[in-house]
């Protein structure tokens, strides 16, 4: 009776993932729509966190950073055992700019003591080429092969220890208002294979790969996030 049970439920999620996968290439109207209202969200955040230069980014790391991502109002909740999950995107430094965004997902999960939920932005400055690499796996664990670090926070990087300075990810989180760097490890970043396939018809590698899609190939409406960024990374 149990194995009917399981094999029910399993019967049952599988027709659940691929149902939900064809009906999400069937409406690329939709996704697109959801794209947009992801991009306008990742600006809103990163404008928010940057508007105070003491308690921001530096600048200066902006400018040396190969790619930045961003997860807003990712949530992170559960009782004893936590969980954390978000839908945010990332873009990658190009001659003169950033790249179209590619749209990623965020997972995790954590032991304590925790109660409630909460809703965090999350943003992560890939540093180098081997943190890309990471990036544009299908699975990619933040603190496994690529070294991850608290972000510095301030108008200037220069007080930071050798240590933050080498990681490959540089890592940061906004709760209530409160902005700082925190060393995020054990959280799961992947593409989100089918709003990129629906927006580009590409996956997120070819999108962040070699050479990048350039934001102009995006629709206008995707070009928001790129050009926010921009402002603070001159």
């Amino acid at each position: 009776m149990r194995r009917i049970f399981v094999a029910a439920c399993l019967t049952l999620l599988v027709c659940f993932v691929f149902g939900s996968t064809a009906y999400s290439q069937k409406n690329p109207g939709k996704q697109l729509k959801s794209a947009v209202e992801r991009v306008d969200k990742s600006s809103a955040a990163f404008n928010e966190i940057m508007r105070v230069a003491d308690k921001s980014i530096p600048r200066d790391l902006l400018k040396k950073a190969n790619a930045i991502v961003v997860f807003p109002g990712a949530i992170k909740a559960g009782f004893i055992f936590a969980g954390q999950g978000g839908a945010g995107l990332a873009i990658k430094r190009i001659p003169g700019g950033w790249s179209a965004p590619a749209f990623m997902n965020m997972g995790g999960g954590s032991f304590g003591l925790q109660a409630g939920g909460q809703s965090t932005d999350y943003v992560m400055l890939i540093m180098n080429e081997k943190g890309m690499k990471g990036l544009l796996e299908d699975k990619f664990e933040l603190g496994g092969e690529a070294s991850v670090a608290a972000g510095p926070v301030g108008r200037t990087a220069a007080a930071s220890t050798n240590a933050t300075m080498d990681a490959e990810i540089l890592t940061y989180s906004r709760t209530k208002g409160v902005f700082a760097g925190v060393a995020l490890k054990g959280v799961v970043i992947s593409p989100d294979k089918d709003m990129n396939l629906a927006v580009y018809q590409k996956s997120a590698k070819e999108v962040l790969g070699t050479p990048p899609l350039a934001a102009s190939a995006a629709p206008s409406s995707l070009q928001k996030f790129g050009s926010t960024v921009s402002v603070y990374s001159k």
